[in-house]
């Protein structure tokens, strides 16, 4: 029986379906951080935090709906910290390490960063709050997680955080722990690179 033997153009078919294949796993890949985030925020799914607005220009997220009530019959105890991941040669701290807050009241705190390398980088902070469930009623206001931050060699600074806890948080959640953890840009892009080399 005579076998069909392949042609070069079915060879050129096949390579050609193949790195499209490719390329479109490295952009869905490329696409999940962004878009795990999104759902994240959205559903306040492990711990996420909505971005809020304010008038007057500072960087904003969705518009929430204006507190307009303060429940000043119960407090929650806020508590701050901070992690530098590794590759990053910062210094992080929380200016205040825990607050009490009646919910629907306006708060700000800062947490100073300082780069310790001897060369200009730039990171990015992702919040986290535990428990949970109370995420999506951290609104956050103004933060320096709005946007990636540059510091030059030695440099410090205070970044601000703004925030309201919505009076609709679950009565039962009386404390509140809010994590930054800051990435370095550079590394992820490094990271990104590698993976795009080896393909």
């Amino acid at each position: 029986m005579e076998q069909v033997q392949p042609t070069p153009r079915n060879h050129n078919r096949l390579v050609t379906r193949l790195l499209l294949l490719v390329a479109g796993a490295f952009l869905f890949a490329f696409a999940m951080v962004p878009l795990y985030n999104v759902l994240c925020e959205v559903t306040g799914f492990n711990g996420k935090t909505s971005a809020g607005f304010v008038a007057g220009g500072l960087k904003t997220g969705a518009a929430p709906e204006p507190v307009s009530r303060v429940d000043t019959g119960r407090l929650i105890r806020i508590e701050f910290t901070g992690t530098v991941m590794p590759g990053l040669p910062w210094e992080m701290r929380p200016l205040k390490v825990s607050m009490d807050v009646h919910p629907g009241e306006l708060q700000q705190v800062s947490y100073l960063v300082r780069n310790t390398a001897d060369r200009t980088i730039t990171g990015q902070a992702v919040p986290s709050v535990t428990p949970g469930q109370a995420a999506q009623h951290f609104e956050k206001i103004e933060c320096f997680c709005f946007d990636q931050q540059t510091l030059a060699p030695g440099e410090a600074q205070e970044m601000p955080l703004a925030f309201i806890v919505s009076p609709e948080v679950d009565r039962n959640i009386s404390h509140i722990t809010l994590s930054y953890a800051f990435f370095s840009i550079e590394g992820q892009r490094r990271t990104l690179s590698a993976t795009a080399e080896a393909r």
